[in-house]
């Protein structure tokens, strides 16, 4: 992504969505068109291929904080819509794109203080570290998301699963070069293979991308069959990824240099593999502890009882004193779990009273004495006493 591209393209209108939209938005329209203009779902559709590498672009930039933040900043000092040379801007377009040099011309003052405030912005925004020409030419590869869902013991064990994906990879053919193999690229004769051109325009000097070749500083007179010139083109690839224990649902594992490849050496970008989560029958999770409801009987949460509940890697029993209320949680040390920093969480047993929806003739009768016998026992004293003074004349 050139520097220019920051400003001449609105990243916000590519994923439909407001440039005051919440991170919150800006990833729910991403994840919603990256879905829809995948290659997998798109095959053979170059428009589709276009468009998902386009949306891609725009949330690499929107959807990283401080990338979004410098991306706001730039807007608002061109006027979002584009820097128009002899505008009154007075100052030395090269600054912008890191070539240095301050206010050219007349202009009042002596400026420099542009150059310090972007001298590494768009850098930082291509991922390279480096200015001048070789930060035109090097380009760092775009950041890749997709997606996985495991079950819910693999989230809490551990997993390795494979992953089919489809992403733009550096050629097999011109090995990234662009050049038919057998031949090289050229330096542009325009640029001097800077990738960046002067002009002047009155008082004022600035500089843009060359557009003979398109900021590389390289021209491509054979290009490569297989990517047109392009140095990458689509795969698809299986990678084996490692799910660590303890995964939680929609968290996000970084494999990094797995992304796009760089341009002209640059390093890969990452890819990020979004993990979702199938819920569990029986387990529920808070956090490193694992939650288990255990129905039980009134008869034995009074008199007291042995229960034996699974656990994710076998059984335990536990005893449940007479007179446990209803609703107690029981904690079963060491069953929750397990985090690769050491972290083991417990597991959380909940005891709930389960009242039969039918009785037999001899069960009611039964508790219907029960009922008797235990009539002078009130379970709700502090209820009955408000009520009886409410009652009061």
């Amino acid at each position: 992504m050139s520097a220019r591209d920051w400003i001449d393209k609105d990243f916000y209108r590519e994923l439909g969505v407001s440039s005051d939209a919440s991170d919150a938005e800006v990833k729910k329209a991403y994840r919603k068109l990256a879905r829809e203009l995948h290659p997998d779902a798109n095959p053979g559709n170059a428009d589709a291929e276009a468009r998902f590498k386009s949306v891609s672009e725009a949330y690499g930039v929107v959807g990283d904080p401080e990338k979004r933040k410098q991306y706001d900043e730039t807007r608002t000092m061109f006027g979002g819509s584009g820097f128009r040379p002899g505008g009154g801007a007075g100052f030395d377009f090269g600054d912008v794109f890191g070539q240095g040099g301050g206010f050219s011309g007349n202009a009042a003052g002596s400026g420099g203080g542009l150059g310090d405030l972007f001298g590494n912005l768009f850098n930082r925004a291509r991922g390279s570290g480096g200015g001048g020409a070789g930060a035109t030419r090097a380009r760092r590869g775009a950041d890749v998301e997709t997606e996985v869902r495991i079950d819910f013991v693999e989230a809490v064990q551990g997993a390795t699963v494979p992953l089919r994906l489809s992403s733009p990879s550096t050629c097999d053919n011109c090995h990234g070069s662009g050049a038919r193999p057998g031949s090289s690229p050229r330096t542009c004769p325009n640029c001097g293979g800077v990738g960046l051109v002067s002009r002047s325009q009155g008082a004022f000097a600035f500089s843009e991308p060359c557009r003979d070749c398109r900021g590389t500083g390289r021209i491509v007179d054979d290009p490569c069959p297989d990517c047109a010139g392009e140095g990458v083109n689509t795969k698809t690839r299986t990678l084996t990824v490692r799910i660590p224990a303890g995964v939680e649902d929609d968290q996000r594992i970084r494999l990094a240099g797995q992304g796009e490849p760089g341009r002209n050496g640059a390093p890969a970008g990452d890819l990020y593999v979004r993990v979702h989560v199938t819920p569990h029958s029986l387990f529920g999770r808070n956090g490193n502890d694992l939650t288990l409801k255990v129905p039980v009987t009134y008869p034995e949460l009074v008199l007291g009882t042995t229960l034996t509940v699974p656990t994710l890697d076998g059984v335990v029993t536990l005893q449940v004193a007479p007179g446990t209320a209803s609703g107690r949680v029981l904690r079963v040390r060491g069953k929750g779990v397990a985090r690769r920093d050491g972290q083991v969480g417990h597991l959380l047993v909940t005891l709930q009273v389960a009242v039969p929806g039918s009785l037999s003739a001899e069960a009611k009768e039964a508790l219907e004495s029960y009922a008797k016998v235990t009539a002078e026992h009130d379970p709700r004293p502090e209820l009955t006493a408000l009520v009886q003074k409410a009652r009061q004349p």
